[in-house]
């Protein structure tokens, strides 16, 4: 099996994935998963698709995280694990979409519009 790639995106975060065989080494921005999220949630939200299909220590992955926040990138590298695993094997696919590792989750910054200060708030109205 060569090097498989996936991208998943999460809010402003971006993950890039590299999937090989290996005893799995999970390695993000050339550092240890367990140093790049020391939160324990956060391990095991990126881990989720690899527990789901019982392959946790098969493959070895590298991952490249940019931008958003520290939850943010860890459910874009989730999505992105997910698409690798399911380029791997596709009849794995059902079985992370139920689970919904498959799904992109859209929702994103609302823009700011001009004559307001953010998106939705307003300048305080004055009658006078």
């Amino acid at each position: 099996m060569d090097k498989v790639n996936a991208i998943g995106r999460r809010k402003a975060a971006v993950a890039r994935v590299y999937l090989t065989e290996g005893n799995g080494q999970i390695t993000i921005n050339k550092r240890p998963l367990d140093n790049y999220f020391p939160s324990s949630i956060l391990q095991y939200v990126v881990k989720q698709p690899l527990n789901t299909l019982q392959v946790d220590g098969k493959y070895d992955i590298m991952a490249h995280l940019d931008g958003g926040g520290y939850k943010g990138q860890a459910e874009a590298l989730r999505l992105a694990i997910s698409r690798a695993l399911v380029k791997i094997n596709p009849e794995d696919k059902p079985a992370l979409r139920a689970e919904g590792f498959m799904t992109r989750d859209p929702r994103a910054v609302e823009r700011k519009k001009p004559g307001q200060p953010k998106a939705r708030k307003r300048f305080q109205f004055s009658k006078r």
